[in-house]
């Protein structure tokens, strides 16, 4: 830890009950440093209803008069307008000791106009979307735009951040030499926590997420219209997937036994976990998902594609299965024994328990920031 406290300045476009996983790190990280002595503050883009300033937790949240039309999305004009108005925002007020900058855009650039202008040092959070190569078949033209300020971004950070070994990776084969150290997330084992075990005469299966092509949804409903027996699912998020999603659902004949929930406040998030049985995450692309390591606190079996971020939670056979991305008939072939075996589901969720408590924490996370400092 550090030892002097220090005046940090957080730079997110989305922050609770905005956005997802990021947001909520944010939070989360900003909640510790609080608690460790520093002076915080969190730039965000503002929404309806939400306050211009609030404290939280023990630090300040700043939201800037910006457009957003939805709580679960935001769309690229929507970060820009953010991106502009953080830019502007950081040349007024006390000067901080260090930045962090939550995804190298939108975030980085306001970071490094601090820099340039007043002398401050940033770090560079990368989250999955900003880092170039990341779901490359959604993201190719837009980061062919954004590459070269990415670079400049990077290039001139104090250090620049993965949470996950395979985001790590991403990046370095983007630019060769940097040096990315790894700090996963965390996650909360008090608030998420495993429900008192009770039998089930249907099989509860959960998915938790943004509802775009990168989470691979539609493959998931093309595994479950394969598996015959006593399940539901419910699935709690939003996005531009849904229309298309739920018609799948219909088409497939699955409409009576999926539940598209809208998005989830984070305070309904720990009773929904502890209300399944199975979590199941079918993405393409993540870096470090805090959907599955809240899961894990919650002691959840969990049935996931085998890609960077959940290879490092999921120890297929002890805590869960990963399947290859895209093969709803692999997806199917794994969650099936699963569905009608109880016992190997409890003995799977002891397990996710037992590494969210012991290999991950925001403090843990926070404290490796602090080195950072």
């Amino acid at each position: 830890m550090v030892a002097a406290s220090m005046r940090l300045l957080i730079i997110n476009y989305e922050f609770p009950p905005l956005g997802g996983g990021a947001g909520n790190a944010t939070a989360c990280l900003a909640r510790e440093w609080a608690a460790a002595g520093h002076a915080v503050e969190v730039l965000t883009g503002g929404f309806r209803g939400l306050p211009a300033r609030e404290i939280r937790d023990g630090y300040t949240v700043r939201r800037l008069p910006t457009p957003r039309a939805q709580q679960g999305q935001c769309s690229v004009p929507e970060m820009c307008a953010v991106m502009a108005a953080s830019c502007a925002a950081v040349m007024c007020g006390p000067k901080p000791d260090i930045v962090i900058a939550f995804f190298s855009i939108p975030g980085g650039p306001a970071a490094a106009l601090l820099r340039l202008l007043r002398g401050v040092p940033y770090i560079v959070s990368l989250r999955g979307g900003d880092v170039p190569g990341f779901d490359a078949k959604n993201l190719a033209r837009l980061h062919a735009l954004t590459n070269p300020f990415t670079a400049l971004i990077w290039r001139n950070a104090r250090a620049v951040v993965g949470n996950s070994a395979g985001l790590c990776k991403l990046a370095r084969d983007f630019m060769p030499g940097l040096p990315v150290p790894e700090i996963p997330n965390g996650v909360d084992t008090a608030r998420f926590s495993p429900a008192v075990a009770s039998a089930r005469a249907c099989c509860e299966l959960l998915f938790v997420g943004r509802l775009a092509a990168q989470k691979g949804v539609d493959v998931l409903l093309r595994a479950l219209a394969e598996i015959p027996g006593a399940w539901r699912l419910r699935i709690a998020g939003d996005g531009p997937e849904r229309e298309r999603l739920t018609a799948l659902s219909a088409s497939l004949g699955l409409a009576e036994r999926v539940a598209f929930l809208g998005w989830a406040q984070r305070d309904e998030l720990p009773a929904l976990y502890r209300s399944a049985d199975i979590f199941v995450f079918p993405s393409y692309d993540e870096g470090m998902p805090n959907v599955v390591l809240e899961a894990l606190a919650s002691g959840l079996p969990i049935v996931a594609t085998r890609i960077a971020g959940t290879e490092q939670l999921v120890q297929h056979g002890t805590n869960g299965l990963l399947v290859p991305p895209g093969d709803p008939a692999a997806f199917a072939a794994q969650l099936r024994p699963l569905i009608a075996d109880s016992m190997k589901r409890r003995a799977m969720g002891e397990s996710s328990r037992t590494l969210a408590v012991e290999q991950f924490s925001w403090a843990r996370s926070a404290a490796a920031y602090e080195r950072l400092f």
